[in-house]
């Protein structure tokens, strides 16, 4: 392909992913509303401003939009867990930049949260979720897995156990939160420092 029509075709691509991101960045904000089960295509066009077909120009359905504002989300999620643990060295300080982050994604992000839950339980009725599922917790288990070995030891054999018990603490703890918060910010982190202290 000649370097113009490369080019061109590039900055369409491009342009083309900026307008879907941001298509998802408004429809997260409907979803963290709703909920999954309470949410289609119309109701993410009025909260967004958008036309629906709009959204039918961008995405078939609506399980491709939200699998798409899942991973978004939760790449934002990561991210914010590994440069808490990038200038981390040694158990304590590990278990001290895994608890600020956690403690600050559960009073930032509860709402947010709250839709991976709602994708990740229609995951096992509906397998359109399964491997955005599946590829999410093979990310959130290398994020344990990283604190593990910066903590100074390696990860167990069996981290996806490890991971599942954290999972579910912070789910339960999360939960706990929305509408009028159950625990202080000093409350939940010394919640996760005791938690963290156990698992690694």
């Amino acid at each position: 392909m000649p370097t113009k029509l490369k080019d061109r075709a590039d900055r369409k691509t491009a342009k083309r992913d900026a307008k879907k991101r941001q298509i998802a960045e408004s429809a997260i904000l409907a979803l963290k509303e709703l909920g999954y089960a309470n949410t289609g295509l119309r109701d993410i066009a009025a909260h967004s401003d958008l036309s629906l077909g709009m959204l039918h120009y961008y995405f078939e359905d609506r399980a491709e939009l939200i699998i798409y504002c899942v991973e978004i989300y939760k790449q934002e999620f990561v991210r914010k867990f590994v440069d808490a643990l990038e200038t981390a060295h040694g158990r304590d300080q590990v278990i001290d930049a895994f608890t600020e982050a956690l403690v600050a994604s559960i009073v930032d992000d509860n709402m947010t949260h709250r839709l991976w839950y709602d994708i990740r339980t229609q995951a096992m009725f509906d397998e359109a979720f399964r491997p955005v599922v599946a590829n999410i917790e093979e990310a959130l288990i290398g994020i344990l897995r990283t604190a593990f070995d910066k903590a100074g030891h390696g990860a167990p054999s069996n981290i996806d156990i490890h991971y599942a018990l954290l999972d579910g603490a912070f789910r339960y703890i999360m939960q706990a939160q929305i509408g009028a918060p159950a625990r202080t910010r000093d409350e939940l982190t010394a919640l996760f420092q005791k938690l963290l202290s156990q698992i690694l």
